[in-house]
């Protein structure tokens, strides 16, 4: 009896369980409710991940902006790495009058400078006479790329731009020699030979050397006076350059310089003096020519002496551009330019 009682009740529990048209809803919520015993767990654990993983990155990014600013900062890590690494991250060594001067311009001259005295002089860098060396470029390093940067400034204002063309133009007349045209493979290869610069790195140096001296030419007023005067006397038939820059330097605060340079290749490395005397005939003058050395610019106005078929010998004019030296040297003096590694002074 008590198996067949057992047996019904069974029955009446399948026939309770059985899924009708009545029942099919309450057994998906059952079904359901089952489930999210198992769904709720693995979510909340989902979301604690989440959480943890985002925590870690943050402090991962923080230690690394904390270990990147002490090395370049503090140590002061001229190393190809750190290098490379500001090429990509735009931070900056200094400010110059509110303008940025980006920490891969200073690195990029200050180590091509320390390649030029290990692989060319074989100057020791761990020596002492190396480590006064070393900041000496520290240095030179620095004030170039504020001074770039600073013209970089005066620029934008002055809506003043260099193209790829003329930094092109500008290279093609580099290669010239005595011997020809030097290709552009040979040229790179004696750069990144000399320099240590890549041809993309010697092109934007390039390219901020004629946009600084573009700018250098515009804004100094007084040295285009200047080269106005000289050009007159040349116009009104007076061709003797040492009395024109007697009569214009009549106070000691106008400098006209006159000079000879005796015979020298025609391919001479002048800024292109030599090669606008060859052009000339014998005692004549040419027009105004824009030249520089080490980022001093100058009005130059040339007469040729002589000439054969190799040299050249001329005399000549020089007023220099004085006006983007002293605005930056305002500056410095005006407290707005703010260098932030430590950079010994020379």
């Amino acid at each position: 009896m008590k198996k067949l009682i057992a047996k019904l009740r069974r029955s009446n529990d399948d026939a309770h369980l059985r899924i009708t048209n009545e029942t099919v809803a309450e057994h998906r919520e059952r079904v359901l409710a089952g489930g999210r015993r198992f769904k709720y767990p693995v979510q909340y654990a989902r979301h604690k991940l989440v959480i943890n993983a985002i925590i870690i990155s943050i402090a991962a990014i923080i230690s690394l902006a904390f270990v990147g600013w002490w090395q370049l900062y503090l140590s002061q890590n001229s190393t190809e790495f750190m290098y490379r690494v500001t090429t990509v991250l735009p931070v900056p060594v200094a400010s110059v009058d509110g303008e940025m001067v980006r920490y891969s311009d200073y690195l990029m001259k200050y180590r091509s400078d320390l390649h030029y005295l290990e692989q060319k002089e074989q100057v020791s860098l761990k020596t002492d006479d190396g480590k006064r060396q070393a900041d000496y470029h520290k240095r030179q390093a620095m004030d170039d790329a504020i001074a770039d940067a600073y013209a970089a400034k005066l620029a934008r204002g002055l809506a003043i731009t260099v193209t790829d063309t003329e930094v092109e133009t500008f290279l093609k007349e580099q290669r010239k020699s005595a011997d020809g045209d030097v290709s552009e493979q040979t040229y790179n290869a004696s750069i990144l030979d000399i320099l240590g610069w890549t041809p993309d790195e010697y092109r934007h140096a390039i390219k901020n050397k004629l946009l600084r001296q573009k700018v250098a030419y515009t804004i100094d007023k007084n040295a285009q006076t200047l080269s106005d005067q000289v050009s007159a006397n040349i116009k009104s038939g007076n061709t003797d350059l040492k009395s024109i820059v007697a009569s214009i330097n009549t106070n000691d605060t106008t400098k006209v310089v006159y000079g000879a340079s005796g015979w020298v290749p025609k391919t001479n490395q002048d800024g292109g003096l030599a090669e606008k005397a060859a052009i000339l005939s014998k005692s004549q003058v040419s027009g105004v020519v824009k030249a520089s050395t080490n980022n001093i610019y100058y009005y130059y106005f040339v007469r040729l002496i002589d000439i054969n078929d190799n040299q050249v010998s001329y005399d000549y004019v020089q007023i220099p551009l004085n006006e983007f030296t002293n605005e930056l040297s305002a500056v410095k003096t005006a407290g707005k330019i703010n260098e932030f590694i430590k950079v010994p002074s020379n």
